[in-house]
């Protein structure tokens, strides 16, 4: 034990105000001392060893799996070690080229591509509802229109337009195109679209149809640029057709072959239309060659073909003419095959910082196997209560012991003196030893004060 002072009320000459004011100011500047060097202690933890197999076992397993999720799947797999950049910048420009026919003619590029400026979205008509020879005039409205039938002339109001019909009424209750039953008129495009629509499909040719799909990407973080065509100056591209092994950099696809890989039926889809989605993905690790940088292409269907009400693609659109001075149209109601092309990219190259902060954190996740295997020894343990004893350092707890002693070696004749105490404890009766000495500041009465008690705490005694 180490000598401390035991600042208490003397039993002997109460000391002056002043003098005792001096010595509560001194005492407090130590104090204030010696925490503002408490604050530049250094402190470790304690290392206990815990001879116990299981729990041995249990903590290696968990370092083990660790140590196996950073380097297999954040380093290998996820590659960590590489600061990335997704969303590359793209474009895509595409063009389709083929013929069809229909009962009552020849279809070419310019009529069955929509809209043909050659984007990342455009549509192959493949079926079509043609109404022949519309001018503008009165018909009975459809019999498809909410509320379009009625018994007489008072069912139909003059003027009214329905948002959902094809023109505007005239007040007038007629027989509609065939059979007993009546439609309000309309002023409109006539015969309505229901009324003498004429089906035609183009899909007989239509899976022989070439697509070509021209795509670029560029990475500006890293500068780095490529797109999905072949370099060759040697007429590569009018000989090609696209092929995953062979022919990765030939972006021609048959629109049979599309349909094919998104796992659809032509002929079904045909009928009704669809929406595909042409999906290319740039996975780039530029720690590599260029040459390793290569785009993969993917094929799904994206509008829900299980949903009768929003699944197919149609669209209507109108050619105008003049015959005989009057203004005629014919619309057409499309069906088709809409292309979506959609283009995902990440570039990766290794970079010092995200390669530190994976590793601090690999280093960090490793300690949650000694908080485990703590929680489980402090909670579940039979000794538990013993390791935790080991393993957390109490604060000083004061246990009551009688203790005797005497203070000598007066060391001035002046007020206030310091005198060594000699400290012996009387637990148990018979026998005693020596605890530690002391001193304690009072005033020197005598050179021997024999009879001393007080409590004894780890490091100091509080005499009484």
């Amino acid at each position: 034990m180490e000598n401390s002072v035991f600042p208490q009320r003397l039993p002997f000459h109460p000391r002056p105000p002043t003098e005792e004011s001096t010595v509560i100011g001194n005492t407090d500047a130590v104090r204030c001392w010696e925490c503002f060097w408490e604050f530049w202690n250094y402190e470790t933890p304690k290392v206990i060893v815990v001879k116990n197999h299981n729990l041995g076992i249990l903590y290696r397993a968990m370092q083990l799996l660790i140590l196996i999720y950073f380097i297999w799947y954040v380093f290998i797999i996820q590659k960590g070690y590489q600061e990335s950049e997704t969303g590359p910048e793209s474009s895509v420009i595409t063009k389709v080229k083929g013929i069809t026919h229909s009962h009552d003619k020849v279809w070419d590029v310019e009529e069955y591509v929509k809209p043909p400026e050659g984007g990342s979205v455009f549509s192959i008509i493949t079926r079509v509802e043609v109404t022949h020879s519309q001018t503008l005039k009165t018909c009975p409205e459809s019999m498809a229109v909410p509320n379009a039938t009625c018994i007489s002339d008072s069912d139909c109001i003059a003027g009214k337009m329905d948002m959902l019909g094809n023109g505007e009424r005239t007040g007038r209750c007629i027989p509609h195109y065939s059979g007993t039953v009546k439609t309000c008129e309309i002023l409109a495009w006539c015969p309505v679209e229901n009324g003498g629509a004429i089906s035609d499909s183009l899909g007989k040719m239509a899976p022989q149809f070439t697509i070509l799909i021209k795509n670029s990407i560029h990475f500006p973080r890293f500068g780095f640029s490529k797109g999905n065509i072949k370099d060759d100056k040697n007429g590569y591209l009018k000989r090609c057709t696209f092929n995953e092994t062979s022919d990765l950099y030939c972006p021609i696809f048959r629109l049979g072959f599309i349909v094919e890989q998104a796992g659809e039926n032509f002929t079904e889809l045909a009928e009704k239309g669809g929406v595909i989605g042409v999906i290319i993905n740039w996975n780039c690790n530029l720690d590599l060659p260029d040459s390793a940088c290569n785009p993969r292409y993917s094929f799904q269907r994206l509008d829900p073909k299980t949903i009768q009400e929003s699944s197919g693609y149609n669209y209507r659109f109108a050619k105008y003419f003049n015959c005989n001075g009057t203004n005629t149209r014919i619309l057409i109601k499309a069906y088709g095959i809409r292309i979506d092309v959609i283009v995902h990219g990440q570039a990766g190259k290794f970079s010092l910082i995200p390669t530190i902060i994976n590793l601090a954190t690999a280093l960090t996740s490793v300690g949650v196997g000694s908080f485990l295997c703590d929680w489980i020894l402090l909670t579940f343990m039979n000794k538990n209560k013993v390791y935790s004893t080991r393993k957390f350092d109490q604060g000083p707890i004061l246990q009551p012991l009688t203790v005797r002693g005497s203070c000598t070696s007066c060391q001035a004749k002046a007020p206030p003196l310091t005198f060594t105490c000699f400290l012996f404890t009387a637990d148990p009766p018979g026998r005693s030893s020596l605890l530690s000495t002391a001193t304690w500041a009072g005033p020197c009465v005598s050179r021997q004060q024999g009879g001393i008690t007080g409590t004894m705490t780890e490091d100091k005694a509080i005499l009484t």
